[in-house]
């Protein structure tokens, strides 16, 4: 496979990780992604990954969660799935709370959506002091066009509690690069796949500014 971005602590692939993931040949520390939530408003792309133009069928989208689930292979996974899907993904050994105090984005009843789990496989590398975090919800500066990004803070703190200096990360769904982007500012490898090549650009642009290492 030939990266589209390469440097000493990040690699980037530019494809569907269903086609990727099987081309691997070793386990990496931890699994931390994003995957897409089947959501219309928040841009699940069916023309992407089925050639269709429109939200997936509910169970034509369990199994592509299903699909992907079962090709990483890492003893800790940490993903963020929606409240909805959770039950698309195998039981969880934690679930984790991130509270987003300023959420504008809607419940199925009308409300707001005040919370997101975090659903954690394995043991992570650090105490788990609390199980809540709280985080605003938006995340300036990098989200352009990008229908869901995950705030940086967010990020830093799944990979601060799960893993330790030098460790592998591995983002199937890497959009915009926050994991990636993250990992190499916390002295983490970190390894990316992004199906979009217009997100592979700006996550390579992201990476490839140099980060002040953590001494």
């Amino acid at each position: 496979m030939k990266p589209y971005y390469q440097d000493k602590w990040v690699t980037i692939y530019h494809g569907d990780c269903r086609e990727i993931l099987p081309q691997f040949d070793g386990k990496v520390d931890l699994v931390l992604t994003d995957p897409p939530y089947n959501a219309t408003d928040i841009g699940f792309n069916k023309a992407t990954y089925l050639n269709q133009p429109m939200k997936l069928a509910d169970e034509e989208y369990a199994q592509f969660c299903r699909d992907w689930f079962s090709l990483v292979k890492s003893p800790l996974i940490a993903l963020t799935c929606g409240i909805g899907n959770i039950w698309n993904y195998p039981p969880a050994d934690w679930v984790l709370c991130w509270d987003k105090p300023n959420s504008l984005s809607r419940n199925r009843w009308g409300g707001i959506n005040a919370w997101e789990p975090v659903l954690l496989y394995g043991k992570p590398a650090n105490r788990l002091v609390k199980d809540i975090k709280r985080i605003p919800a938006f995340s300036y500066g990098v989200s352009g066009n990008h229908p869901c990004p995950k705030p940086m803070a967010l990020i830093d703190w799944l990979i601060l509690l799960t893993t330790k200096d030098n460790a592998c990360i591995l983002d199937p769904f890497l959009g915009k690069g926050t994991t990636c982007y993250c990992a190499k500012k916390l002295n983490r490898y970190s390894i990316g796949i992004e199906i979009e090549e217009k997100y592979c650009e700006i996550a390579a642009k992201r990476c490839c500014q140099e980060v002040m290492e953590l001494v």
